[in-house]
């Protein structure tokens, strides 16, 4: 199974219409946080559904040193995963995701219902937790919201977009669920993956 984008090339800068954060006049701010286009083929056979996982395996885990004007996060620091895109039971004769189908501008709070390919699911991604202290932006962050890494981190980041072919159609997910849920709930089911990844990063010294 192969999956590409026309919003991206492999390995290589997002723009920051993908991202959900951007470099402004005046330091920092929202950006357009549109989805990007992915398009697959060279499904299995037997494929019933497939689901969505997009990853940054590059978040620092020391938060007392995120978003400081007076430290720099070492490339070298210890990192964790973010999850900017959840979406399972995507049905099986769909094979391309338009860019800002499911995802145009940052909402407050989070997107109540993203749009998405008729049937599938959209989860929680892990801005739920990132804003669960801020009573302007706090709730049930849902579908996708894209890149905003540290300004101060001198890493470039990664983003993932891991696509699975499963051979069940639905699989067995509580209304409010997770990338992990996802993982454990297609355990077995895997018939094939495929990942594509692009970099972000707002911090002007970071090259790559």
């Amino acid at each position: 199974m192969q999956i590409r984008s026309n919003s991206f090339q492999h390995r290589q800068r997002l723009a920051a219409e993908f991202a959900a954060g951007q470099a402004t006049a005046d330091g920092f701010g929202f950006a357009a946080n549109r989805n990007p286009h992915l398009a697959w083929d060279d499904v299995p056979a037997g494929t019933r559904s497939f689901a969505l996982i997009c990853i940054d395996p590059d978040v620092p885990t020391v938060a007392e040193m995120v978003g400081r004007a007076d430290v720099r996060i070492p490339e070298h620091q210890v990192r964790g995963d973010f999850i900017h895109w959840v979406m399972a039971d995507i049905p099986a004769d769909v094979r391309e995701i338009a860019a800002g189908s499911c995802s145009d501008g940052v909402v407050a709070h989070g997107k109540r219902d993203p749009a998405g390919p008729r049937g599938a699911r959209q989860g929680l991604n892990d801005y739920t937790g990132w804003f669960a202290s801020d009573p302007a932006m706090a709730g049930d962050w849902y579908g996708y919201d894209g890149p905003f890494p540290p300004p101060n981190d001198l890493r470039l980041h990664r983003y993932f977009f891991r696509l699975y072919a499963l051979d069940v159609e639905r699989l067995p997910l509580a209304p409010r669920f997770g990338a992990g849920d996802v993982f454990n709930a297609m355990h077995g089911h895997v018939l094939a993956q495929a990942s594509i990844y692009g970099t972000y990063s707002l911090n002007p010294a970071v090259k790559g």
